[in-house]
């Protein structure tokens, strides 16, 4: 790190021994070569000054949010580069309730960013992901993702405008604070970028009223044909805040993961904190005598949560949601996994290892209606192929699946296998969890077939058509472009980051 650089960047805001930045090497899914330092600016006036002090040094920048990325979002090229750590810039800088916005400064978690919301009775229109415990806003509008508030779109359908720093040090404030897009959506070329043309330092962001009156509902299926139906007639009728399923091996996988005295405890916090401990004591008793085999021999499952202003309006939407899905083959269960997952909306990320303490990584599609059954069927020939070989190796699959808009759903396969865990991993599961795993030496030849398999989905979802979010280094955006669009793409590149020196390599530019 040259003298330049080194005074331009406060001591107290920048890691540099190997030990302290080892860790920033590695994402939940690989290793990347190691930074030759770690920013992390307490402001984000530093922020910008050091980002120009290492690009006119030739250096480049790799930001970071919360380390929740599995597409090597943040795994650095094989050139020097300083990565960006924002998680010291939490500051909420305005919460407007008559304009029903909020301004944020980008290393806030979605935990953290509702914590403080949900007293007021507003929330984010897209509210996060599972993992937002640790993920970050600035990482959720660069990465993408969905979950929370799906109806309301993925997260970065909640942004009105960024403050972005560019390569050379500008701060570029995008679109209105209340309204986008005033002419060409500028904030919106800045989204899911996954740092190619930025580091988002602030945020402005879209609220809605916090639902204050929930009705759930879980329900098992026999065939794939079955539950995609109901989760593309259940979309289209726009009833549900959240719809999500599992397939017979994750949903098992979730019941050994999880302890029936925390899903109690989590549910009657829940109850309480809305003023009804009577409900709270009833709701848990219902948890407690359902125990953990409802989904035994259960091949589909598919978990539903209704939210409206008044409960008869809640249970309205669910009286229609389970009119339309048992008359498409779906047969009702105990709800309690959507019940206990709105109460603990933002776990802790124990999940991103096995029960045993398996490694793990997705890798998903999002796909139209149309294409689900389709889809679903090339993916498990795709494991039947290979089966010989992934029972040899300990290599175990399941699947997510979920509801994200009217006309789409995503398909999101899970790989487990024995492998020791990196650095992240100890990290971020809590040490009591962790504690209690198994755990597993190295084993190079079953994660090389885990990235073979996973190389060959991302093709099968090519020739699908799917689209993908956190694209990253990991998804071929390029070939799902006309070439005039990647060409723009390009020039917008070349103009923001003349040298390449932002995140270089990352979205394949």
């Amino acid at each position: 790190m040259t003298t330049a650089l080194l005074s331009a960047i406060p001591a107290a805001e920048l890691l540099t021994d190997a030990a302290q930045t080892d860790l920033f090497r590695h994402d939940v899914y690989a290793t990347g070569p190691a930074p030759v330092g770690v920013f992390r600016p307490a402001t984000v006036e530093s922020l910008a000054a050091g980002i120009g002090a290492a690009t006119r040094e030739g250096v480049a920048i790799v930001p970071r949010g919360g380390g929740m990325s599995y597409t090597g979002g943040y795994l650095g090229p094989d050139r020097p580069f300083l990565l960006v750590d924002t998680s010291a810039l939490t500051q909420i800088v305005e919460i407007n309730e008559t304009d029903m916005t909020v301004t944020v400064e980008c290393g806030i978690t979605w935990k953290d960013l509702a914590a403080v919301l949900r007293p007021k009775g507003l929330r984010v229109k897209s509210w996060g992901t599972l993992s937002g415990i640790s993920a970050t806003v600035g990482g959720g509008m660069s990465q993408n993702g969905v979950f929370w508030g799906a109806s309301g779109g993925s997260l970065v359908d909640a942004a009105l405008s960024f403050d972005v720093v560019l390569a050379d040090g500008t701060l570029l404030t995008t679109g209105s604070p209340f309204f986008r897009p005033y002419g060409p959506d500028l904030t919106g070329l800045f989204t899911a970028d996954c740092g190619a043309f930025g580091v988002k330092a602030r945020a402005t962001l879209r609220l809605v009223r916090e639902g204050a009156a929930f009705a759930y509902g879980s329900f098992a299926f026999e065939t794939p044909e079955a539950v995609f139906g109901a989760m593309a007639a259940v979309g289209r009728e726009g009833l549900a805040a959240e719809c999500f399923g599992f397939d017979p091996f994750l949903q098992s996988q979730r019941m050994k993961r999880d302890s029936l005295a925390s899903d109690v405890k989590s549910l009657a916090n829940m109850m309480k904190a809305q003023g009804s401990v009577f409900k709270a004591l009833k709701e848990g008793a219902k948890v407690a005598l359902a125990g953990r085999s409802f989904l035994d021999d259960v091949p589909f499952s598919l978990h539903i949560i209704a939210e409206r202003r008044r409960q008869n309006e809640a249970d309205a939407d669910m009286a229609e949601i389970v009119r339309i899905v048992e008359g498409l083959g779906g047969k009702a269960i105990e709800n309690t996994i959507p019940k206990i997952l709105r109460a603990n909306s933002f776990p802790p990320v124990n999940s991103m290892v096995g029960p045993a303490g398996e490694r793990w990584v997705p890798v998903h599609g999002f796909l139209p209606n149309s294409k689900l059954v389709e889809g679903w069927h090339a993916i498990q020939q795709l494991f039947a192929d290979n089966g010989a070989e992934m029972a040899e190796h300990g290599v175990q699959t399941g699947a997510l699946l979920a509801v994200v808009s009217p006309q789409a759903s995503l398909i999101e396969p899970v790989f487990f296998w024995p492998e020791e865990l990196n650095p992240l991993h100890r990290h971020a599961v809590e040490p009591g969890h962790l504690s209690k795993l198994k755990g597993f030496p190295a084993n190079p030849a079953s994660t090389a077939l885990v990235a073979r398999l996973r190389k060959d989905l991302i093709a099968l979802f090519q020739r699908l058509g799917a689209i993908h979010v956190q694209v990253a280094r990991t998804y071929p955006l390029k070939a799902a472009h006309h070439p005039e669009g990647w060409t723009a793409l390009e020039a917008l590149k070349a103009q923001l980051d003349p040298k390449g020196l932002m995140n270089p390599g990352v979205l394949g530019l």
